[in-house]
């Protein structure tokens, strides 16, 4: 392995005093790796919790969807119906829908076990000073996939509408990835720079993948605990893959500053990317000022 460093790294705190937040994906296994990934994020005390999907491995079952999740997050979700507590006083876990989760009833325990904003299947959530579009990337959404769909076009308005310092997208399937297994979902490539996205988070591929594409980065955060992906040949917009061991990213954000990074469940600090807000036009575009990457 050979590190690069541009400036040295930040210090812990990440950008100053603002929100903490943790990013899972692909984590529903309910076992020892998935435990270790959340006392990991356990350890951060995060202000709120984002899932990039597969929640519930492996068929979204209704006998196993506590014990895949509410035995590690049932501290944040609200309200919370499970045995695992007494659940968090207010929302503090935004969920995407995964594959594996839409696979009982098309997803009947998920809606069960969850109550969230809008539609459910694809909603917004204003946690200050970040604005989180999360999407259902999977085909059987009724609202499409497609950026033209109804899904499409309310991401694009919710954008475009928005005020908030940072916008980020969060969604299952990757639109770009370097899977040895699976190729990028060229029909979820979507304009979301143009529409005033900040960043896009993905799951579905077992491993954590940092990728840039028109200026915005992407993320692959899969690395939840259910097993670990081969990555393949790096696609173009590819900057750092990771796939040791699992993980979750921590990000944290200011007005002026978020930053991004990846954890292993050591403890390791993987990857990290911070941006700080410049302040241009009208959506005060961000300049990425500071980056450390691991490279292979």
């Amino acid at each position: 392995m050979s590190f690069s460093f541009f400036l040295p790294p930040p210090a812990p705190g990440g950008c100053g005093e603002g929100i903490t937040f943790a990013v899972i994906g692909d984590y529903g296994g309910g076992d020892a790796r998935a435990g270790a990934v959340a006392a990991l994020v356990d350890s951060w005390s995060p202000d709120f919790i984002v899932t990039t999907g597969d929640n519930n491995y492996p068929d979204g079952a209704p006998d196993t969807i506590d014990t895949n999740i509410g035995q590690f997050y049932s501290d944040y979700i609200y309200p919370y119906r499970g045995s695992y507590g007494p659940g968090a006083t207010s929302r503090r876990f935004y969920p995407a829908l995964g594959n594996h989760d839409l696979s009982w009833d098309g997803g009947r325990p998920y809606f069960d076990y969850f109550t969230l904003p809008g539609n459910e299947r694809y909603y917004t959530v204003w946690r200050w000073p970040v604005q989180l579009f999360i999407l259902n990337s999977d085909g059987r959404e009724p609202g499409g996939v497609h950026a033209n769909s109804a899904q499409g076009d309310w991401l694009r308005r919710s954008l475009t509408a928005s005020a908030a310092p940072w916008k980020l997208v969060v969604l299952h399937q990757p639109p770009f990835t370097s899977s040895l297994n699976r190729e990028p979902a060229l029909h979820l490539q979507w304009p979301y720079a143009e529409w005033g996205a900040s960043a896009v988070l993905s799951g579905h591929d077992h491993f954590y993948e940092r990728l840039e594409s028109d200026g915005i980065p992407y993320f692959i955060n899969g690395a939840g605990g259910y097993g670990l992906y081969a990555i393949g040949e790096p696609e173009p917009e590819s900057v750092v893959r990771y796939n040791d061991d699992f993980g979750a990213m921590r990000i944290d954000a200011t007005a002026m500053c978020i930053h991004y990074r990846f954890f292993n469940t050591a403890g390791e600090l993987i990857d990290e990317l911070r941006v700080e807000n410049a302040g241009v036009g009208r959506w005060g575009v961000g300049v990425v000022r500071r980056e450390r990457i691991r490279a292979e």
